[in-house]
């Protein structure tokens, strides 16, 4: 299915059109929780794009859900959207009440699950969670004795340690020492690297979906932008860079649908992923740098509106495993099949879709 054939990535794309305008996106920097464009979102059931219908979800397929977040980053929507769509999934599929209201998904952890005495208790830290000082849940997989368990943890009172990443969005941290209650942790069938491969799918969309706003906005300012008494657009050298432009763009939206495409109700395809991450994030680097090159020095103004997108590009990029970490494992994946598997390790990653 194309993003033009979705509903749901049409339906989506409009309501984020509304709400993302450059004033929206500024207010957003500030630290502002943007509650009027959260409850437009909620108010849609996005959030549940991804849980199933018993579950109270839409129940729409993973590549349907994602597409959600396409839009998303085609419009840089500064919500934790994503975040709280792979929360409720993780929460639905273990029989836990999913609580309203934004939630998060940390893109690190070192915490411990521990059970004593029929008690069980989780101590820790839950690093680089998006938008953790406006959320009051995160939810996170941990593992005990060999097996993993989602847990549901409550933020509401804890004082995070702050951060931003690049675009400006919440990235903070956590430190926890915690006894869990009964109805917030249960047996997972999504392991800690299912967890961190799926927030690599999510951003895989939101980086597609960015690349495709930068190049419409560098297409549309080549052909506005006179020298020399003719758009730039008309000068080989710009033609070649959107060229350029246009193949990252193609070949991030490849990956992204590959990504969506791993994960299943099967289970989740972690090193499929890995290479649609790895292939966005070099878009993304590239994507970014010849946008600019384009727009020259009125792009890298904070009136322009390409920032938005190509700080949220860089960001990305580097969120739930960068190009080095997810390359390691495909190439460890890759040494553990021994040499008789080289060629079929490689051809068979992604051939399921």
């Amino acid at each position: 299915m194309t993003q033009t054939e979705n509903p749901l990535f049409d339906m989506a794309g409009r309501l984020f059109g509304d709400l993302c305008h450059p004033k929206d996106l500024a207010d957003a920097e500030t630290g502002r929780w943007p509650d009027a464009a959260w409850s437009a979102v909620e108010a849609a059931g996005l959030p549940g794009a991804l849980i199933p219908e018993d579950a109270g979800g839409f129940g729409a397929s993973p590549v349907e859900a994602f597409s959600v977040l396409r839009a998303a980053g085609e419009h840089a929507l500064p919500l934790p959207l994503g975040e709280t769509m792979l929360a409720g999934l993780l929460l639905a599929k273990a029989g836990i009440a999913i609580p309203s209201g934004p939630i998060s998904v940390p893109s690190a952890d070192q915490a411990a699950l521990k059970r004593s005495d029929g008690r069980w208790t989780l101590a820790g830290s839950l690093r680089h969670v998006p938008w953790g000082r406006h959320v009051k849940t995160v939810v996170a997989v941990a593992d005990f004795e060999e097996r993993p368990y989602v847990v549901l943890i409550s933020t509401d009172g804890m004082a995070p340690d702050c951060a931003d990443n690049v675009a400006r969005e919440p990235r903070d941290s956590f430190t926890i020492d915690l006894a869990l209650k009964d109805g917030e942790i249960a047996p997972s069938e999504f392991s800690r690297l299912d967890l961190r491969a799926m927030g690599a799918a999510m951003r895989t969309q939101q980086i597609a979906g960015a690349l495709s706003k930068v190049i419409a906005m560098s297409v549309r300012y080549a052909e506005e932008r006179v020298q020399f008494g003719r758009p730039i657009g008309k000068f080989q050298s710009i033609q070649q860079s959107l060229a350029v432009l246009a193949t990252q763009t193609e070949a991030a939206n490849a990956a992204a649908d590959l990504a969506a495409e791993a994960v299943t109700d099967e289970g989740v395809e972690a090193l499929a992923i890995g290479c649609a991450k790895v292939r966005c994030g070099e878009a993304a680097g590239l994507g970014s740098a010849i946008a600019h090159q384009i727009h020259g020095a009125f792009g890298f103004t904070h009136e322009h509106s390409l920032h938005f997108y190509t700080r949220r590009l860089l960001s990305w990029r580097d969120e739930f495993g960068n190009e080095t970490e997810w390359s390691t494992r495909i190439g460890q994946a890759m040494i553990k099949g021994g040499p008789d598997r080289l060629w079929y390790g490689i051809t068979d990653i992604g051939a399921s879709r």
